[in-house]
């Protein structure tokens, strides 16, 4: 059955592009319709790969390559541009190779999709330019922010960067994007309530708190996530830190018999007793943390909610236990499908295959349609909605095959992996770890240690480097000198080795320079080649 679900997949991308400039009805003028960067293609690509439909994603990756065009006059949102499109990009980008693209010279560290994804990321930054640093909710591709433009946006809007972001800087050594995400989330964490939650959106020019909701769900899902993907993804204990502070807020405040209500930031008053679908990941981040056992209580409850209707609800009143007044629609959404597979992941629990049963048979015999699967408009009467949301192939169905196809190679554990020479040396790849965005794209997190070095490691070998040609100079003038005058002593002064904690503080007072190049060190033919997301370790044997 699962198969069945999946198979229109390939006929909907064939349906699906978009072709830049494509005449109109008439044959004589271009139709509007088609100047836009084609978001289906790009949300959906890199689950094709994960389905294993090669031929397809190599076709669609063409398709793009000559009709996407971000320089249009569309007023976008920055945060589903991101998600979808930026991160979309970036995760085809680094699975590229594995779907046998033939990739330019430099790959990772260059690529027509990673080009691609920097132009729209790019396209971004203009909404990051306010007082605060946290951006503008929408942005024109090709104006920048308008006159006049809101300057009210939701906390996922300014903190569901970090993943996409810091994967850019680092495939492209340009640092701004890393940057204003991390401008952004500090902003976020600093505008914190005095018992330590967040509201629901914020004014980014005076950093004042326009609603003041607090929950886990709408509006501040994704800031949540990307503490902990964040700080998964570039082993920032900072981020994972502010994460475990918000956590025991939303415990203290949010939290009752493991579901999670609406309370006012400041008070911790229950503003509203529902539960979202949108709150169902949760379980699933608590996963990430280890926090297995208060997962699977959670995740029960939203379990209940979903035989009850045969999805969830946008709005379920939880003292009533029933749907809320025109929140009755379920658009296919993947949060719940999300946790169930990370949670199997982690427990091997049958419980959690038996939602992904009760899922696929739901979304089969309800939403199929002849060119899709439609959104449920009202889960009570099961009625349809013309429209299929991208993030149903992006994510839902996505989440689906993983759960039920342990053998993917998204499961590697590292006991495979690629080496890949690039200009910076040998690095690894496509050993496990995928660290998925808030979209549900994979990010390969090897890839971010490819294509540049730290400033600290650059600083290291630079260093190293002038100190060995240094006391290179001075070993050979002191040999010079004399052959007989007893054991060699180190030199000290300028130009010698210090300890690791000289060598910081020199590190710290280091007085700005003309950038050296970065070296291109060969690649080690002995001690470094067992290696894991990145991290070498040494083989002594």
């Amino acid at each position: 059955m699962l198969f069945r679900l999946l198979v229109p997949l390939g006929l909907l991308c064939a349906l699906l592009p978009l072709h830049h400039g494509a005449p109109g009805p008439d044959g004589t003028a271009p139709d509007p319709a088609h100047y836009s960067f084609s978001l289906t293609l790009i949300d959906a690509l890199d689950t094709l790969l994960i389905l294993g439909n090669v031929s397809e994603f190599q076709r669609v990756v063409e398709v793009l390559q000559d009709n996407v065009d971000f320089d249009i006059d569309v007023n976008a949102s920055v945060f589903e541009t991101n998600i979808r499109v930026v991160g979309g990009l970036l995760s085809a980008h680094l699975l590229s190779k594995k779907a046998g693209v033939e990739v330019e010279a430099g790959w990772p560290c260059s690529g027509p999709l990673l080009r691609m994804a920097e132009e729209a990321a790019r396209k971004l930054l203009p909404a990051f330019q306010t007082p605060t640093g946290m951006p503008y909710g929408t942005v024109n591709l090709l104006h920048g922010v308008n006159p006049g433009e809101t300057p009210v946006t939701c906390t996922a809007g300014i903190g569901t960067f970090i993943v996409e972001f810091a994967t850019l800087s680092s495939l492209t050594g340009d640092p701004v994007f890393e940057d204003v995400a991390r401008v952004a989330l500090m902003r976020l964490w600093e505008s914190r309530s005095d018992i330590g939650l967040v509201g629901n959106h914020i004014d980014v020019l005076t950093g004042k708190w326009v609603a003041q909701d607090a929950g886990i769900g709408a509006g501040v899902d994704s800031y949540f996530e990307y503490l902990v993907k964040g700080a998964i993804l570039l082993q920032d204990k900072k981020l994972m830190a502010m994460f475990l502070e918000y956590n025991k807020a939303i415990r203290n405040y949010t939290r009752f018999d493991d579901w999670y209500l609406w309370v006012q930031m400041y008070k911790g008053t229950v503003s509203m007793p529902v539960f979202q679908s949108l709150e169902a990941y949760w379980p699933g981040l608590q996963s990430l943390i280890g926090d297995i056992d208060n997962a699977m209580r959670t995740f029960l409850n939203y379990y209940t909610v979903w035989k009850q209707f045969g999805g969830l609800p946008e709005f379920y009143n939880i003292p009533q236990g029933y749907t809320v007044e025109k929140r009755e629609g379920y658009p296919l959404r993947p949060e719940l499908i999300e946790s169930a597979m990370y949670l199997y992941r982690a427990t091997g629990d049958p419980t959690l295959l038996e939602l992904g049963r009760d899922a696929v048979e739901s979304i089969e015999k309800i939403s199929k349609v002849e060119c899709g699967f439609a959104t449920i408009k009202d889960l009570r009467d099961h009625k349809l909605d013309n429209r299929m949301e991208s993030f149903f192939l992006a994510e839902t169905v996505k989440y689906l095959y993983l759960l039920f196809d342990p053998d993917n190679f998204i499961h590697n554990n590292g006991s495979t992996f690629d080496a890949v020479i690039t200009p910076y040396g040998e690095c690894v790849l496509g050993a496990g770890g995928y660290i998925f965005n808030t979209e549900a794209h994979p990010i390969d997190p090897a890839a971010l240690h490819c294509c540049r070095r730290l400033k600290e490691e650059q600083w290291e070998v630079e260093d190293l480097m002038r100190e060995f040609y240094s006391l290179k100079r001075k070993r050979s003038r002191f040999q010079k000198k004399t052959m007989s005058s007893g054991p060699w002593e180190p030199p000290t002064g300028p130009g010698t080795f210090t300890s690791p904690e000289n060598h910081e503080q020199a590190r710290e007072k280091k007085p700005s320079k003309q950038k050296i190049p970065l070296l291109s060190c060969p690649s080690q033919p002995f001690t470094s080649k067992l290696a894991l997301l990145g991290q070498v370790f040494l083989d002594s044997s």
